[in-house]
Order: structure tokens, then sequence, then C-alpha cells
């Protein structure tokens, strides 16, 4: 059976009131998580005001090595 890892990364905001995201950063971290065998599973915004998001949250999964 197999078995599997997970991995969990919060990715912060910028600005006054958040919610400004970096996309060439953030794509460069996926990617790179990718590369090292993590799939995203989900991802959640969390609400800071307004409906401006604080952080980013990513869960990963990759298969055990056994």
């Amino acid at each position: 059976m197999d078995k599997f890892e997970y991995k969990v990364i919060s990715y912060d905001t910028t600005g006054f009131f958040g919610g400004n995201v970096n996309t060439g950063e953030l794509e460069n971290r996926l990617n790179q998580l990718g590369n090292d065998g993590w799939e995203i599973v989900s991802s959640a915004s969390t609400n800071q005001s307004y409906g401006s998001s604080k952080s980013l949250v990513f869960i990963f999964k990759r298969k055990k090595e056994q």
C-alpha cells in the first residue's frame, strides 16, 4: 500500500491591507517544490479584513520512499 508524507506552507501577502501576491516569486517556490516531488492537494486563503488575504496556505503531498 502506498504511503504519503505531507507538507504545509504559508505564503504571506504584502501591501498595507494585504492581498498583494508576487506571482513570480510564488511560482518559483511552487516549481521548486514540484521538482522535489511535492504535489499541491489543497490551497486556501486566510481572510484579514474586507476580503483581503493575509496569507495563502498550501498543502502538498508526495509518495513516501520505502
